[in-house]
């Protein structure tokens, strides 16, 4: 089906390959999962096989790839289209048009497909993907899960017998992104379909998959094989496999459906927190303050009587399904939107007619999208402008401070060796690394991400954790909006649900996480009678029968 030889690869303008001495078969019918640290080159592999690398990206590929008889290089993506179907990491980026129908139907009339089999095709598609009832939708006021599913069906219009996957599920809360995922696996089942799925957040998808592929950063060549095999060899494990592979448990566990392999030979010895996570106090400073917030956006009560304090050296993790507020609560806090009711309070002071760039002199905000915050050349340039926008009348002695900062900041994000590299031209985790430095290189008062761990694998997200420890510390305040429960686990002083515009719980990450099974984290999922949340608070708690 997918056979490549020798590929190597390398961008216009770089000196270093993108991917290299790539060699793999992937069989008929088979559900892959690519996984590999941020820039390894996943999303450039999944690009060689459907041609859109080199036709699109230019640069210098050398090797053979062959796909479905075919080789992508000297085929055009027009041609590979018939054969390979992608969806991006951004579905909204793919759409082309404003209603779900004609978003589905849009290829086929650039294929000039008669009317009566164009309506038939499109009807198929809404069928299988359960799209029907979504048939005359905006796009725009889907849910991201769904917007996922009408991409997905975008990408099959033409029949492809191969469907490649860039990370659907970062941006997908975990009830979406478990919808999504097994839609897909019913078309590799019902269809025969190949299946390619790039992504960081391997606990998601690995049970679905029946091979894995792992790109080694910095280095030639793939490992490639079953799940179980290759994920033993691997330090990119979802935390029960890390948890299994800690109390040396061979092979280790993937699933919470192999929990048997893990507490039959352990036995709960403390079941408090080891890692204490509890770090409540009312006493310290409140930072920030949201009281009786509401937002209508158009016809709609987008936030309704929101109330909601963050205080100094507390991180608080905003976490609720997709299309619940939580971005537009951010944008409000800033400026970008303005509330009908209600006030926010910035240390005591109101923001009302305060300019969004005051605001944002106390407040460093990580929007969704790192491309917002990408402008200029390089990506220490990117740093260097945040703090000129700060401190506009530097001296020459001020100047080669503030460059040093850029170099430790880059070394703390993992960056110091792309510090010449155009932003933009890096993978969608190195760029949301690089907008966390520009938003953090100023030291703000209060921090505020929203999904800052999209695109990053799980050694960046572990930096990120520390990070935000030691800002935290330091006695920054952090509103963290994010769909990832294991990350809420980790860095989380409280954790509050936001449902429908309404908080609805907000508290001990110990107690909010399991009281609803959406966001419950792997490890208190495997040990529900304690407080654990975490690997290390598993592996403290435990003692071999």
């Amino acid at each position: 089906m997918i056979s490549i030889n020798n590929l190597t690869f390398t961008y216009p303008g770089s000196n270093q390959a993108a991917v290299r001495d790539i060699n793999l078969e992937i069989t008929k019918g088979s559900f892959t999962l690519v996984v590999g640290a941020s820039g390894s080159g996943k999303s450039t592999l999944l690009r060689c096989v459907n041609g859109l690398v080199p036709h699109f990206s230019g640069g210098i590929l050398s090797g053979e790839i062959i796909v479905n008889g075919l080789n992508p290089v000297e085929a055009s993506p027009k041609i590979m289209s018939r054969h390979v179907g992608f969806v991006f990491q951004d579905p909204e980026s793919q759409f082309i048009l404003d209603q779900v129908e004609d978003e589905i139907a849009f290829t086929l009339e650039n294929i000039a497909m008669q009317p009566e089999a164009m309506h038939a095709k499109v009807g198929e598609i809404l069928e299988l993907l359960d799209l029907q009832n979504l048939r005359n939708r905006r796009i725009d006021s889907l849910s991201g899960g769904e917007q996922q599913r009408v991409a997905i069906g975008t990408a099959l219009s033409l029949e492809p017998s191969i469907l490649l996957l860039d990370e659907p599920t970062s941006q997908l809360d975990p009830i979406s992104a478990q919808e999504v995922l097994l839609y897909i696996k019913r078309l590799n089942e019902t269809l025969g379909l190949t299946i390619l799925i790039s992504e960081h957040r391997i606990e998601r998808i690995i049970s679905f998959a029946d091979n894995l592929v792992y790109l080694k950063k910095d280095a030639a060549g793939v490992i490639n094989g079953a799940p179980r095999k290759i994920i033993q060899m691997i330090d990119l494990v979802p935390p029960i496999t890390k948890l299994g592979m800690a109390l040396g448990i061979k092979p280790a566990p993937l699933s919470i459906e192999e929990k048997g392999r893990i507490t039959q030979d352990y036995k709960i010895h403390d079941i408090q927190r080891a890692s204490n996570q509890m770090r409540e106090n009312f006493e310290s400073k409140i930072c920030l303050e949201i009281q009786n917030l509401q937002v209508e956006l158009g016809k709609n009560i987008v936030l309704r009587q929101v109330n909601l304090t963050l205080h100094q050296g507390e991180i608080l993790a905003l976490m609720g399904p997709n299309g619940s507020g939580k971005t537009t609560l951010l944008r409000t806090i800033v400026g970008f939107i303005r509330q009908n009711e209600g006030g926010v309070y910035l240390f005591g002071k109101s923001t009302s007619g305060m300019k969004v760039a005051e605001i944002c002199r106390q407040i460093g905000y990580l929007p969704q999208n790192p491309n917002s915050l990408l402008f200029s050349d390089s990506v220490a340039e990117e740093l260097m402008v945040t703090l000129s926008n700060h401190h506009p009348s530097m001296d020459n002695q001020a100047l080669e401070k503030a460059r040093l900062e850029v170099l430790n900041t880059l070394k703390r994000i993992g960056l110091q060796n792309q510090q010449l590299a155009y932003p933009r031209d890096l993978s969608v985790g190195q760029r949301q690394r690089v907008a966390i430095g520009a938003v953090t290189i100023t030291s703000p008062r209060i921090l505020m991400l929203d999904e800052p761990t999209r695109g990053l694998d799980y050694a960046a997200k572990d930096s990120l954790a520390k990070r935000l420890e030691e800002w935290r510390q330091a006695g920054m305040a952090v509103l963290l909006v994010t769909h990832d429960v294991e990350l809420a686990a980790l860095v989380a002083s409280r954790v509050s649900i936001l449902d429908e515009g309404k908080i609805f719980a907000c508290g001990d990450p110990s107690k909010i996480l399991r009281s609803s099974e959406t966001f419950t984290p792997q490890i208190a999922e495997l040990f529900p009678q304690t407080d654990w949340l975490t690997a290390q608070d598993a592996l403290s708690g435990l003692r071999k029968i």
